[in-house]
């Protein structure tokens, strides 16, 4: 029997953080472990961004997989980790998940450890327009080079496709990520609700208090409309929400939850009818695919992965945070249309979800490491 491939995924931050990079990681390490002839372990960062104060665990086991936490300095936009280096002996290939100091210095240090990469993009580092021009500048000159590095670039979405194919045509293919669909799966109101729900990390390209806006917005349409806010600061906290929310007169139907646990979190999916998104980037939209498996339907904005789904389930409302007034009209003007076959949207939006299923999605990223690792 030969040897099992061994496989080190790098990522910047993982459990006990909580975000969507992290979730992608995990569920892909939890879905290519369960395969066979394959031995899956991960290098990540010893503090969190969000608890810098706190050393975590050296080594730690997670979900079954082996968690070796490495010390860093500098800032939490370009943490430098040169220890990675010892952490990734014998592996046979090292994944990196995003577009960071991992990323690059993989790739320069390649004559050291001598091991094939591949990187999954998440997205890249375009998620805000803090330094733009500078960032735009480091793509094209520092991230090409290291890029060159790569024996596979697997793009998040078709959006970061587009992007890398500029910087690395020959090494880029597109490969979405896979959602995990069982964590919510049907969760969702059974019976059409005038709730919305938004999840995830509260950072200034989320732009969460656009969806406070909305809901003000939406009280004139009818005052049934809530939104529930769950999940972790960054730009927001749960103060500046409740303070939005107060502003905007909307005070008592704006429920703002903080990390939220998975219990009470499907608890918050089955009170609601839609997944809500205003954000201004995305590399996929995986939270409105997941919600989309409980059977929410989306509010987003009009972001390409985002009208892509919307487009591919023939329902969901388009919104422009410019525009409040517009936008509560036209999902108002939706809840009316879709309560009239609920139950049939509903299941249309499990269906569209499940062809994201990580365990497929974990089987391509393996037919990947297989092509380029000599064995």
């Amino acid at each position: 029997m030969s040897e099992p491939l061994r496989v080190v995924h790098v990522v910047r931050q993982y459990a006990p953080s909580i975000g969507g990079l992290e979730d992608a990681v995990a569920n892909l390490c939890r879905h290519l472990a369960a395969q066979p002839g394959i031995d899956v372990r991960l290098v990540t960062l010893d503090r969190l961004f969000s608890a810098p104060e706190a050393t975590l665990p050296a080594r730690e086991t997670i979900d079954g997989i082996p968690v070796t936490r490495i010390p860093w300095r500098g800032s939490k936009r370009y943490p430098l980790a040169p220890s990675v280096l010892g952490a990734v002996k014998g592996a046979d290939l090292v994944h990196v998940h995003a577009v960071d100091f991992f990323f690059d210095f993989m790739a320069w240090a390649r004559p050291l450890h001598r091991l094939p990469l591949v990187a999954s993009t998440h997205g890249g580092f375009f998620h805000t327009e803090f330094a733009a021009t500078a960032k735009k500048v480091y793509f094209q000159t520092v991230s090409r080079a290291s890029a060159a590095g790569y024996a596979a670039i697997c793009a998040s979405s078709e959006n970061d496709a587009a992007t890398f194919r500029r910087i690395a045509p020959r090494q880029t293919v597109a490969l979405e990520n896979g959602v995990n669909i069982e964590k919510w799966a049907d969760a969702g109101s059974k019976t059409p609700t005038r709730t919305m729900i938004f999840i995830g990390r509260w950072s200034g390209n989320k732009r969460v208090p656009a969806l406070i806006d909305l809901t003000a917005a939406l009280q004139s349409e009818n005052p049934e409309w809530r939104l529930i806010v769950a999940g972790v600061p960054d730009a927001e906290t749960v103060e500046s929400l409740e303070n939005h929310a107060r502003q905007r007169g909307v005070a008592e139907r704006v429920e703002v939850r903080l990390k939220p646990d998975d219990a009470e979190l499907r608890a918050l999916v089955g009170r609601s009818g839609y997944i809500a998104s205003a954000s201004s980037y995305e590399g996929f939209g995986l939270t409105i695919v997941e919600g989309m498996s409980a059977g929410l339907l989306p509010i987003v904005s009009p972001l390409a992965p985002f009208t892509k789904l919307v487009d591919a389930l023939g329902e969901g409302t388009v919104i422009d945070v410019a525009d409040p007034r517009a936008s509560a009209a036209r999902v108002e003007a939706a809840f009316q249309r879709q309560s009239a076959d609920f139950a049939e949207k509903r299941r249309a939006a499990i269906a569209l979800a499940g062809r994201y299923a990580w365990p497929g999605v974990a089987a391509r990223f393996r037919e990947i490491y297989d092509r380029v690792v000599p064995r």
